[in-house]
């Protein structure tokens, strides 16, 4: 069984949001954000010479409204529900009924959002997905990754709905096990040569049997390279990360493995420990986060959107 990680993929993999600010500062010269650029290289002239605000032991980084820079996230869920145009109220993912019938049940897992609200360098993005999530077959594991790559503008929403990641994926008896990182791609020869991820054959997803498939162990080391040949090239930045572990359980410090769809919200860290889900609903008519008490006001976060239903008996491939 091949491991869990690439090592090489795990020491590179640093969202921007967690770097110092001086290499933060050459990441964003690189994808022409020369102000920001100024202000966190003066910032980290002044933490060394220990002068300024920084003596007080305030954040390193001179501002903090950029989406992108946040490292925290907000897990949301949405129940499964009929076909009604009215409202979706969402929840913590740790606060829903787990389905004890999705135990050792095959499942399909989409990705159903993708709303760029702010990614550095502005413009058109091309944005590289390394889904990853753990296979239950016959008392063993598979450990999977998957790409996606898709488009989307500055302040807009990807051109995406139901894009099939795992189709197939066998829940264990315990629960679930994701986790996600997205790519900012910039650099044009790596845009080029992920076209081929637009395929069909990707466009259908990673489609898994209940028994243990050989060839996945060689196709995931293959996403894993494509990831990490990517984040060593120039103009190329990672934006998120992100575990999200379910499962049936009632320990309210976790999350709950359910049909349905799960938010996953990058923002700021002084707001987790504040957000609240009641401000917050789905619009069904325009796919789309809305407050509450204004519906013209959307989230103003990255945030990606995956769907998880119990895989139907039509869908099932035969071993």
């Amino acid at each position: 069984m091949s491991p869990k990680y690439n090592s090489n993929f795990e020491d590179d993999f640093i969202v921007l949001g967690a770097r110092q600010p001086a290499e933060a500062a050459k990441i964003l010269r690189e994808l022409g954000e020369e102000t920001l650029a100024d202000r966190l290289a003066a910032a980290d002239s002044s933490r060394v010479r220990g002068a300024g605000a920084f003596a007080t032991g305030l954040p390193i980084w001179p501002f903090q409204d950029r989406a992108w820079q946040h490292t925290a996230h907000a897990f949301g869920f949405i129940t499964l529900d009929d076909s009604s145009t009215s409202l979706k109220p969402i929840k913590f993912a740790g606060a829903i009924q787990p389905d004890q019938s999705l135990k050792s049940t095959p499942i399909k897992i989409t990705l159903d959002r993708l709303r760029v609200a702010d990614y550095p360098g502005g413009g058109t993005h091309n944005i590289l997905f390394d889904f990853y999530a753990r296979n239950q077959v016959q008392d063993a594991e598979e450990h999977l990754h998957f790409n996606v790559y898709l488009r989307a503008l500055e302040g807009q929403e990807a051109a995406v709905i139901g894009h099939p990641i795992f189709v197939g994926l066998n829940v264990g008896s315990e629960g679930l096990a994701l986790r996600c990182r997205t790519i900012n791609v910039r650099n044009d020869a790596d845009e080029n040569m992920l076209s081929f991820l637009e395929s069909d054959t990707f466009r259908s997803g990673l489609r898994l049997f209940s028994t243990a498939q050989p060839a996945l162990i060689p196709f995931s080391e293959m996403a894993v390279g494509i990831a990490s040949g990517i984040l060593k090239r120039n103009r190329n930045v990672p934006v998120q990360d992100f575990f999200l572990g379910l499962d049936f359980s009632k320990v309210v410090t976790g999350a709950r493995l359910a049909q349905g769809s799960y938010i996953i919200i990058q923002i700021p860290d002084r707001l987790q420990r504040i957000w609240d889900w009641n401000d917050w609903q789905y619009d069904p008519l325009t796919g789309s986060i809305v407050n509450l008490r204004d519906a013209n006001r959307i989230l103003p976060y990255n945030y990606i959107v995956l769907g998880l239903t119990k895989l139907q008996d039509d869908q099932r491939i035969d071993d």
